[in-house]
């Protein structure tokens, strides 16, 4: 078939009937595996909140600074009645779930399978397997009263990335975005404010998302104040809008 010069392929045209089906198998098997990864996501977490996500890399060791200060964030937040989910790997996430799991709420790891730096920590109370990162990535933003985000790779900034046009497209209820170390972040913040504010690629009001703070108490503090504010009480937090996530 043309189109305007173009060969476009006729639609459900097959020309391989017995590799036609194995291609239909095993997409529907994947289908399949995606809606068990959302399934039990929703079973295990609907009723923890409220809950923290808190993301950063997966190669900091026990030994860099970030690490501890996780840990301590985690630990203060489990303390104050958060549910701590991270993704239940290494570095970062490893001292989240060492923090919220020493405290008295729960700590939550979702984990992910991939061929290297990713294997699950201990200090998970609950623990979730994912095959499919957009999946673990519903479970993140879905079951989160606040997001803390501490240094970390691409990773890490893909999940910064996506909960910002979230929250800033009204997908997802407005909830606070921390991002804590103020050497690291400090340099993207000025290039938000100076490229994507600066060119009108977004309004200058959506930096007021973001909020940078580096002491551990002053991260659970701003949690706190972010409700106070907005007069909202957490338990009011778990009943997002009809268009949330």
């Amino acid at each position: 078939m043309t189109s305007k010069g173009k060969n476009v392929p006729p639609l459900r045209r097959v020309t391989d009937p017995e590799r036609a089906t194995a291609k239909k198998a095993r997409e529907s098997w994947q289908m399949f595996t995606i809606m068990a990864e959302f399934i039990e996501s929703a079973e295990r977490l609907a009723e923890l909140r409220p809950a923290v996500t808190i993301f950063g890399s997966a190669r900091i060791k026990d030994d860099n600074p970030y690490y501890a200060i996780a840990e301590d964030i985690a630990r203060r937040l489990s303390d104050a009645g958060f549910a701590v989910i991270s993704g239940g790997g290494p570095g970062i996430m490893e001292a989240a779930n060492k923090g919220a799991y020493d405290g008295q709420s729960s700590s939550v790891g979702l984990n992910i399978e991939l061929p290297r730096e990713q294997a699950p920590n201990r200090w998970q109370n609950i623990s979730l397997s994912f095959r499919h990162f957009f999946a673990r990535k519903v479970a993140f933003v879905k079951y989160a009263d606040a997001y803390v985000v501490l240094p970390g790779g691409f990773g890490t900034l893909d999940e910064l990335t996506e909960v910002l046009t979230l929250i800033q497209t009204g997908t997802s209820r407005r909830i606070p975005v921390i991002l804590v170390g103020t050497t690291f972040w400090r340099g993207l913040l000025d290039w938000f404010d100076a490229r994507l504010a600066g060119e009108g690629m977004i309004n200058r009001e959506d930096l007021e998302l973001i909020q940078l703070i580096d002491e551990p108490v002053n991260v659970i503090d701003a949690i706190f104040a972010f409700y106070d504010a907005h007069g909202i009480e957490l338990a009011d937090a778990e009943r997002p809008p009809t268009h949330s996530l």
